[in-house]
């Protein structure tokens, strides 16, 4: 199954506490009802506490190369 874009997954981050870790995600998502694709998507993410949206927009990018 495809995963979802960072935009469309962060449509369903609104009203996020954060820090955040990834079932808290998840669950605010359900919560504004995000479909099955969004919340695999989320799903994928590290077990990591994130900051701030961006953080997790970044964590389906992949770590940053330092270009």
């Amino acid at each position: 199954m495809a995963h979802a874009n960072p935009i469309q997954i962060q449509t369903f981050l609104k009203g996020v506490d954060y820090p955040a870790n990834k079932a808290a995600l998840i669950a605010n998502a359900k919560k504004l009802g995000a479909d099955e694709k969004v919340c695999a998507s989320l799903d994928a993410l590290p077990d990591a506490a994130f900051q701030t949206p961006a953080e997790v927009s970044q964590a389906f990018k992949g770590p940053d190369d330092g270009d």
